[in-house]
């Protein structure tokens, strides 16, 4: 089922989407649901791998000093 809302955004965005929609034969609305997919996909991905940082966090499980030296090292950066 889909459901239809009303955005607003600027005119120099709606130029481009529908610049971006006539050079992929493509319609301003699939191309808004493909985006906001994705953006709600990587924010919700997102999301959870903070909360499972913090998770991590309160259990007391941390990267020790000679592990995060090992990482910085790996990128030729000392700390």
């Amino acid at each position: 089922m889909t459901r239809a809302f009303t955005v607003t955004i600027d005119e120099a965005t709606l130029t481009a989407l529908d610049d971006l929609a006539a050079r992929t034969d493509s319609s301003r609305d699939a191309l808004v649901q493909e985006a906001l997919g994705r953006f709600v996909e990587l924010q919700t991905w997102q999301i959870r791998k903070i909360e499972a940082g913090l998770a991590a966090a309160e259990r007391g499980e941390f990267a020790t000093e000679d592990e995060v030296a090992a990482t910085f090292g790996k990128f030729g950066v000392s700390y």
